[in-house]
This record gives structure tokens, C-alpha cells and sequence, in this order.
């Protein structure tokens, strides 16, 4: 890998900014993920804001368990898309990665279905996620952003229709054995034949009909595409190339790694832990940049306050389609005057400070 990043010309490396997703009008399926923690909500909010300016109509789901979109765009969002305050095409959902009961109102049946979903690790999630895309896809968005869970749950995303696939197995396998038992039982209670296992096989067979559908068209890189958001920190590193590897053994698209918090070192900095820090940093931006020699990496600044509401969302995007310039350059003479300005300040304060201790050291 090294060799072949060395001989890419600056002229041939990609563009490091996401133009290239707004470009690529036959996307319809993004997804955002990466490690917990380095700002996967905030980077999806800030692309489907940025694909609404390009497409007639984005919609932006959160399948994270700790959901993160109604503080992003301080909105209260449900299992239900509702429209982006201040947008007329840009809508938000999030949904809750387990079975929604509210169709199986008897026990019996409720209990069935749990038996299915503990035999069955992920099938709980593979159903929730299949009834989301038969809404979705009931729906006509140019355009679905996912804001992921953290790596692990994300690739169980990928593996839901081999999932399904063993809850059908297991259904069919109950079926045998029971040998209509269950029919017999929910006729006998009067529960009629709308809640047999005919009923229940037949629904997660259509589930995984739209699974296996939907699944052609993520591996389909002109409809869809992974965006990898990680941090300069060796953990993070090793998340994406798993992820990365992951994606590629799913043959699901990835050209784009978004590198959150990075620390410039042509900002003014006097502290040595920070100076430290931006050597660390640098090191861990090579090595990405030696391992995905052929993405567009986008690096993001690190910012003195949290990114919410829609406005600073905006913003904060011109960071995504514009590489970060600090404004002031090392060793330049504009910078090395701020920093002489900085530091008299620092030396001001501090020669304030020791006059009032010494104030009160002499009241004492």
C-alpha cells in the first residue's frame, strides 16, 4: 500500500471534501458509520443537509439505539419521518432496532415470537429493519442517509438477510414439529386465523423478500455507498480497516473516510500536550492516508463547541465541501505575532493573578 500511495501525484489523489456524493445522482441508499463517539450523527445530519441542496427529497434515519438525530437538529423525531424544520424535502425518522409488538396484541402470539427471536440472535433487529424499508420504500425519497449504530451493530445490519434466512429455517422447522398445534390452539381461543404460523411465516417471508431486494441494490455501488467517520486515534484506525474490510466482503461501496477533531498545527498553540497531541494525530492522518491512498478523505476541525441546530449543522458544512485552511500559517509573520500577543496576554494574567495572592497573603 505504501508503495502505491507514493506514487499517486498530488494531481491524481482524490478530492478530500464529499462533493463527489452530491455529484453521484444515482445514489439512493447512504450509509454513515464508523467507532462510537467520533461524530457519525453529526456528519450524517451535515450530508443529508447537503444532499437536499442536490435532491429533491432526503431522508435521514437514525437505526442507533441511543438516538442522537433530535439533539443533532434540536427536533423531536419518531418512528414516523417528519419534515426538518427550516427544509421543504429534508426528513428525519428514528427507529428502535427491535420487534414492534403493537401488531400482536395476544400473548400467545408475543410469546411465539420471542421464542423465535432468542433462537435466532439478530432476528429482532432484521424484522425492525425490514418493516422500516417496506415504509421507506413505500415512500419516494431521491435519497436515504442512515446514521448507524457503532461498527458492531452495523455489520449486523449487512448480515440481515442471511439472518432472516435462519428465522425462516426455524420457522419452518416449528412448523414440523408442532404439526399445526399452534392453528389449533388459536382457534380453539377464538384468536382466529389471522395470528397462526401461516400468517407469521408468510410476513417474514415478505420480510425478507424487501431484505433481499433492498440488500441487490446496497451492493449495487451506483445506488449506494458507506462513509466511514473515524478520529486520528489508533483505535479508530483499526475500527475503519475493519469496517472497511467488512464492507468489501459484504461488496458494499466505500470511497469516502471522514477524519473528525483533527487538531491543526498552524492554529496558535503554546500548550505542549496539544503540540503532542497534533504529532500523534499527523501520524495516525498518514497512516490513513497511506491505507486509502484511493478515497476522498475529508478532514474536519476540531471545534471549541458542540454542533446543534440546523444553523450551526450549516455552518459547519462548509467544512465538508471546502478543505479546512487555518488562518493563520506557522511561521508566518501574522502568526508569530499572535502568538507574541497570546502569550503577553497569558503573562498579563498571570502577573494579575500573583498580585492578588500576594494582596492577600499580606491581609493574612
Amino acid at each position: 500500500m505504501a508503495t502505491a500511495a507514493a506514487v499517486v501525484d498530488a494531481g491524481d489523489a482524490p478530492d478530500p471534501t464529499v462533493r463527489n456524493l452530491l455529484e453521484q445522482e444515482s445514489l439512493k441508499w447512504v450509509f454513515v458509520g464508523g467507532k462510537g463517539g467520533v461524530g457519525k450523527t453529526t456528519c450524517s445530519s451535515i450530508l443529508s443537509i447537503l444532499l437536499a441542496s442536490a435532491r429533491q427529497s432526503v431522508l435521514v434515519i437514525s437505526t442507533d439505539p441511543a438516538h442522537n438525530l433530535s439533539d443533532a437538529f434540536q427536533q423531536r423525531f419518531t418512528k414516523f419521518p417528519t419534515l426538518v424544520r427550516g427544509f421543504s424535502n429534508l426528513y428525519a425518522m428514528e427507529i428502535d432496532p427491535k420487534v414492534e409488538n403493537d401488531d400482536f396484541s395476544n400473548e400467545g402470539m408475543e410469546g411465539f415470537l420471542s421464542e423465535l427471536t432468542n433462537a435466532i440472535p439478530g432476528v429482532d433487529e432484521a424484522m425492525s429493519f425490514a418493516e422500516m424499508l417496506k415504509l421507506v420504500q413505500t415512500m419516494d425519497y431521491s435519497v436515504v442517509v442512515f446514521d448507524t449504530a457503532p461498527t458492531g451493530h452495523t455489520l449486523r445490519l449487512l448480515q440481515f438477510p442471511a439472518t432472516l434466512e435462519k428465522g425462516l429455517e426455524k420457522m419452518m422447522a416449528l412448523k414440523n414439529k408442532f404439526g399445526g398445534l399452534l392453528n389449533q390452539a388459536t382457534r380453539l381461543f377464538g384468536l382466529g386465523d389471522e395470528l397462526n404460523e401461516d400468517a407469521m411465516l408468510g410476513r417474514l417471508e415478505g420480510m425478507k423478500d424487501v431484505i433481499e431486494q433492498v440488500n441487490r441494490q446496497f451492493k449495487d455501488p451506483d445506488l449506494t455507498t458507506f462513509v466511514c467517520v473515524c478520529i486520528p486515534e489508533f483505535l479508530s484506525l483499526y475500527e475503519t480497516e475493519r469496517l472497511v474490510q467488512e464492507l468489501a466482503k459484504f461488496e458494499i461501496d466505500a470511497h469516502n473516510i471522514i477524519i473528525n477533531q483533527v487538531l491543526f498545527d498552524e492554529e496558535v498553540v503554546e500548550s505542549k500536550l496539544l503540540k503532542a497531541r497534533i504529532n500523534m494525530q499527523q501520524k495516525y492522518i498518514d497512516q490513513f492516508h497511506m491505507l486509502y491512498d484511493d478515497f476522498n478523505i475529508t478532514k474536519l476541525p476540531l471545534l471549541p463547541e458542540e454542533v446543534c441546530g440546523v444553523q450551526a449543522l450549516q455552518n459547519f458544512s462548509r467544512r465538508f465541501l471546502t478543505p479546512y485552511k487555518p488562518a493563520l500559517q506557522r511561521g508566518a509573520l501574522e502568526e508569530v505575532e499572535q502568538r507574541i500577543s497570546v502569550l503577553k496576554t497569558a503573562l498579563q494574567e498571570a502577573e494579575s493573578e500573583l498580585d492578588r495572592l500576594r494582596k492577600g497573603k499580606q491581609v493574612a
